[in-house]
């Protein structure tokens, strides 16, 4: 007897667990594992697909299947609905622009969006985002805004700082989604900051969207936040790239020792104001580039 069930994220880790000292050496193709438990061959599947094998194969599917539903009941609430989602990248980074991203997913998507391998952009390497994201934004409406470092610099200040300036931005793309009147159970945002003081910073903004739901790691729990994730993310790699190209300077991404060495490398080959343009000049790393210049 063969029964396929699938399961949550959450569920397939509680299964790693579980079936650690069971697993076989070999396992298929896209298989996280395959291992034996009593009468019953269980595969799990990196798409969340879990075959079970044997006698006993429906008993097992079913004790499991349970239990993914009892484990991820309120994640599910959020997962199989039609949702608006946003998220932003970028924001760590010393060079390239903050980009964020608002999607719209509905439940027609998901079996489409799960059978690219759809994850959080954290949780993808580049080369898989730049491969499947071009696929992505055929299919799915999507709003993007790119702030790039000079605007960043112009608008940083002690009374705008960066959650100020997410929750702005992130306001604009959901505000541009709702204008396509698309039918929605959620909108849901990865909670970078408490509601009360997400809405303290839009004071003084025309068109705010309310009625959001922020989850914490919200792009493991609907597929609107994980699109909006990876599409910035293209977006953030794309422009890097750019701005790589006119430099003539590969930028490295993140903000470690590397960073500071190209900064200097820029400041050296152009100037300060060069710097500027390309960089978030409130980090650390400028006085640690500036120091020596």
């Amino acid at each position: 007897m063969n029964v396929v069930i699938k399961v949550s994220s959450a569920t397939k880790e509680k299964m790693i667990e579980y079936f650690k000292d069971k697993i076989n050496e070999k396992k298929p193709p896209y298989a996280v594992f395959q291992a034996k438990e009593e009468d019953t061959i269980v595969t799990l599947y990196e798409s969340g697909k879990v075959m079970f094998q044997g006698v006993s194969a429906d008993v097992d599917a079913n004790m499991w299947k349970e239990m993914d539903l009892q484990t991820n009941e309120k994640e599910n609430d959020y997962y199989y609905t039609n949702a608006i989602g946003s998220d932003e990248v970028g924001t760590g980074d010393y060079y390239g622009p903050i980009v964020i991203t608002s999607t719209y997913v509905n439940k027609n998507d998901i079996s489409f969006l799960e059978e690219l391998g759809l994850k959080d952009s954290k949780q993808m390497n580049d080369n898989q985002i730049l491969k499947i994201v071009p696929t992505i934004i055929k299919h799915i409406k999507y709003s993007s805004v790119i702030l790039t470092n000079k605007e960043y610099n112009e608008k940083y200040s002690k009374d705008v700082n960066m959650n100020k300036i997410k929750a702005i931005l992130h306001n604009k793309v959901l505000s541009n989604m709702l204008s396509n009147n698309v039918q929605y159970d959620y909108i849901i945002v990865d909670q970078f900051v408490d509601s009360k003081n997400y809405y303290k910073y839009l004071v003084n903004i025309p068109n705010i969207v309310r009625n959001i739901t922020f989850l914490t790691k919200a792009e493991n729990k609907n597929l609107s936040v994980a699109c909006a994730s990876v599409i910035s993310r293209y977006i953030f790699l794309k422009e890097l790239d750019k701005l790589s190209e006119k430099l003539n300077i590969i930028l490295p991404k993140g903000a470690n020792n590397q960073v500071d060495e190209v900064g200097k490398k820029i400041v050296q080959q152009y100037n300060i104001e060069k710097l500027k343009d390309v960089a978030k000049f409130n980090f650390k790393n400028t006085a640690k580039i500036l120091k020596d210049n």
